[in-house]
């Protein structure tokens, strides 16, 4: 591979690395609305693109295509999060989700099942899972954006840059608590949380791989996060 300062021009550099775009605009598109045009995404992921050949310095350690996804990742999340489709009833029924997991979770001393749930809402488990699926298109949920702080850029998350000792000590042990969380979740959606954030499968495949509906998968993504956000709130 090019190192991308070497390339002469801007269309060059696009040329090599539009697959790396597509691929990122693509997998996150997993998590948004019907109504979101993935052309959209992908111009922004080729303006961090374009913001990653300017700031790369291959002396911090990290490969130029490593840096580059964290700048087309972060480019694609920011133009999401400018354009703020969700209902206000979207946000408040995911509350209304996470807190009903974390009540039953006190109560039972384990993590609740969907009918568990669907009961402590007073709503069939029909509509708990379509209320799901609209939590789980309502915002990108990711790792990236849950790992990093407001303010850091993409270079403070890579070798060479080190942070205060404090920020250091918040990141490490926020990174710990997220580890336990996950480690604790049910089987079956620690399994789809790996499978689409390590190995960058989408809906379908991991479908395909635990032999239910891609909708199905959708429902245990957008679960492990409400029960994420609630074992994490005191960091929120």
């Amino acid at each position: 591979m090019y190192n991308p300062l070497e390339i002469s021009s801007s269309h060059e550099l696009i040329e090599q690395y539009a697959p790396l775009v597509k691929r990122i605009a693509y997998h996150l598109m997993g998590r948004l609305p019907a109504s979101v045009v993935v052309d959209d995404l992908i111009q922004s992921g080729m303006i961090g693109l374009l913001e990653a050949a300017k700031k790369y310095d291959a002396a911090k350690g990290a490969s130029f295509e490593t840096y580059a996804g964290i700048r087309i990742r972060g480019s694609i999340i920011d133009e999401v999060r400018r354009g703020d489709w969700t209902p206000r009833s979207v946000h408040r029924n995911s509350r209304r989700i996470t807190q009903a997991m974390q009540t039953l979770g006190a109560s039972l001393g384990r993590d609740a099942t969907d009918i568990e749930i669907a009961t402590e809402m007073g709503i069939s488990v029909v509509d708990y899972h379509d209320l799901l699926k609209d939590s789980v298109e309502s915002r990108l949920f990711s790792f990236e954006e849950m790992t990093s702080s407001d303010g850091d850029s993409p270079g403070e998350q890579l070798p060479g840059v080190e942070p205060s000792p404090v920020a250091h000590t918040e990141k490490n042990a926020f990174k710990l608590a997220l580890a336990n969380a996950i480690d604790s979740l049910p089987e079956r959606e620690k399994l789809v949380l790996a499978l689409y954030y390590d190995e960058e499968l989408n809906l379908k495949e991991i479908g395909e791989v635990l032999g239910v509906s891609e909708s199905r998968v959708s429902q245990i993504h957008s679960q492990a996060a409400h029960r994420l956000r609630g074992r994490l709130r005191e960091w929120q």
